[in-house]
């Protein structure tokens, strides 16, 4: 345990963020699963809603800092071009 007093602030304070990005973290997969699981059963339309939510959610953990702007960016190319193969036809 720290003597230092400042030590013992930020440890607080480590520990909220850690909770709170932890949460933040946890919605994102949700979301992202939600996006899959529609795309995959050939729902487009609830593939295209479920997609721009995730991509709010993802958004809005990259300006806050939960998330890298360029993993935000590669998650949501990532869900967008799972949503456009489910929606495109088989050859």
């Amino acid at each position: 345990m720290a003597n230092i007093k400042s030590q013992i602030k930020r440890n607080r304070q480590n520990e909220r963020r850690r909770v709170q990005n932890k949460a933040v973290r946890t919605s994102l997969k949700t979301a992202a699963k939600k996006v899959r699981t529609a795309a995959a059963a050939g729902e487009g339309e609830a593939a295209t809603t479920q997609l721009r939510q995730a991509i709010k959610e993802i958004d809005k953990a990259a300006s806050n800092g939960t998330l890298h702007k360029r993993a935000a960016a590669r998650r949501k190319s990532r869900l967008a071009r799972a949503v456009n193969d489910s929606r495109a036809p088989a050859r």
